[in-house]
């Protein structure tokens, strides 16, 4: 377990040298292969898919592909595997899950409306939130109570599936279930209310697209929302409380 007080002193470093350096920019060319080079190891199924300049000189931002982000020397003889942080007047700022903000949003980006159930309020919403959701999931049967006050005040929640117990497995089909009905919404919620719903499976259904999706934007548990700006909210949070977390209380 690493002390402490090294704990707090490197940190403080890192903040000292954040403001010094471009993060976010590409790497020198020059760099970059260097890295690809020095880093990837089929063997282990690791290549490498980015390099970027980091908050700190001489350290650069390294994407795998289906990895992690590590922080490498420019010659890649060491790395440091973990979240970067910015220390300031505000407090602590995880600057790699910031990364992942933006990373969630490319990503959610690219699943079609039509394969979500989505429960919009009346008007323009405020904003969004998008869950990851199971059926038998007691938290996400409560969260679902609240979906009426949360678009009564604007927020508009866009359900992905997240079968948390697997493909194949009970929880599945009845997700599948839902995302097959003609009344997608209504069979949702009578699901999540313990009704019994005929099982249906059609082709092409995106349930199984959806969970592993999940995986890969870090989903560990149901529910799980993920905001407008990106930011990963794990657990339940009552409409209230949620209201306050989105900055619309």
């Amino acid at each position: 377990m690493i002390n402490p007080m090294i704990r707090a002193a490197t940190a403080v470093m890192f903040a000292a040298l954040a403001s010094l350096a471009a993060a976010g920019e590409p790497a020198d060319k020059a760099i970059a292969d260097k890295l690809r080079t020095a880093l990837a190891m089929p063997a282990m199924g690791l290549e490498v898919a980015t390099v970027e300049k980091s908050a700190i000189p001489g350290l650069y931002e390294v994407q795998f592909t289906s990895g992690p982000v590590v922080y490498s020397t420019a010659t890649g003889d060491h790395i440091v595997l973990g979240d970067l942080y910015r220390v300031d007047e505000k407090g602590y700022t995880n600057l790699t899950e910031k990364r992942r903000d933006g990373e969630r949003l490319a990503e959610l980006a690219k699943v079609d409306q039509k394969d979500m159930i989505i429960f919009s309020p009346q008007g323009k919403p405020r904003t969004h939130i998008t869950v990851f959701t199971d059926v038998s999931c007691f938290y996400c049967q409560k969260l679902h109570k609240e979906v009426p006050e949360l678009n009564k005040r604007g927020v508009e929640v866009r359900y992905l599936a997240y079968p948390r117990s697997g493909v194949d497995s009970p929880g599945y089909r009845q997700l599948v279930t839902a995302w097959c009905a003609s009344d997608r919404q209504d069979t949702l919620t009578r699901l999540k209310n313990h009704e019994t719903v005929p099982e249906n499976e059609c082709a092409d259904n995106p349930v199984a697209a959806q969970y592993k999706l999940g995986q890969q934007l870090g989903v560990q548990g149901t529910p799980a929302l993920i905001t407008e700006d990106g930011t990963l909210i794990p657990g339940y949070q009552s409409a209230d409380d949620l209201m306050v977390t989105l900055g619309l209380n």
